[in-house]
């Protein structure tokens, strides 16, 4: 009911729009400020991720917002605005929040944004916990004055969850609370193989982190596509009413593939990563 609710004020939204009505408000009648989406990029700084995939996931976000794909999505919706925050996650307990909410509505605060992250410092911590980084992301949606049309969490990293709670109920209760959870899964980038990663990040992904209205999974397997998805990524999460003239290049061979969330069985064990943590570290 509330996807239909939602796809019909867009469209009665789109068809205003389209007789020169007025602009739809910025500031809601309970005070809150008004964006057609709340995004949080939830990105892996754990040990595995070496220096080149850290760079990757930051160059991807900085140039996917300032790109002018992202910029003529953001122009298509009801309000022309986002609001975004940028989260570094390792372990259950640690969390960096480098960019609070911060509303992009053009180009202006879009390179704004992208500098500050840009110019944030690296760093990197012990263990992955994609559970930590899904519940600290609902989190912040709570009171954060903010009303969007869509909560998404995105979530990237190179490794399945091995501490914390099992991921899995952190998405079933974001899911709940009506976040959608996409995800960005790094496979094979680096050259080496730990004892904690998988060949199969990808499928994990699907079936064990993404979930929600319109969820979906991107697989980046070289260093070439990771802008290109990133962007891709950001265009299809906020574009009102998806077309393939909002972005062609998702028809391209060039692009990795969009996964959808899994409804089945899950095809590989969601604590695949806890037991082989413990098979290799005993705890």
């Amino acid at each position: 009911m509330a996807n239909s609710l939602h796809t019909c004020a867009l469209r009665v939204w789109m068809l205003a729009a389209a007789l020169g009505l007025a602009a739809a408000p910025a500031v809601a009648r309970d005070g809150t400020t008004e964006v057609d989406a709340e995004l949080v990029f939830a990105v892996d700084i754990s040990y595995s991720m070496d220096r080149v995939e850290q760079q990757l996931q930051r160059e991807g976000y900085v140039k996917a917002l300032t790109s002018p794909e992202f910029l003529n999505a953001l122009k298509s919706n009801a309000f022309g605005k986002v609001a975004v925050s940028y989260m570094q996650w390792a372990s259950y307990t640690d969390q960096d929040l480098l960019l609070n909410w911060t509303i992009i509505d053009g180009p202006a605060s879009a390179k704004a944004v992208a500098d500050k992250l840009a110019a944030a410092p690296y760093r990197r911590a012990q263990r992955t916990s994609i559970s930590g980084a899904i519940d600290a992301g609902a989190k912040l949606f709570e009171n954060n004055g903010l009303k969007g049309m869509r909560q998404v969490i995105d979530v990237s990293g190179d490794g399945p969850n091995n501490n914390g709670r099992v991921v899995t109920n952190a998405r079933d209760e974001a899911l709940e609370k009506g976040i959608t959870i996409n995800g960005l899964p790094l496979v094979g980038i680096r050259e080496w193989f730990s004892p904690a990663d998988i060949k199969e990040l990808d499928i994990y992904y699907e079936d064990c982190v993404i979930g929600g209205p319109e969820a979906f999974s991107i697989t980046v397997r070289d260093t070439k596509s990771f802008v290109d998805a990133t962007r891709n990524k950001l265009v299809r999460e906020i574009a009102a009413l998806p077309t393939p003239s909002i972005w062609p290049r998702y028809a391209s061979d060039k692009i990795p593939r969009v996964r959808r969330a899994q409804t089945r069985e899950p095809r590989i064990s969601c604590t695949i990563g806890e037991s082989l943590w413990r098979g290799r570290w005993g705890n």
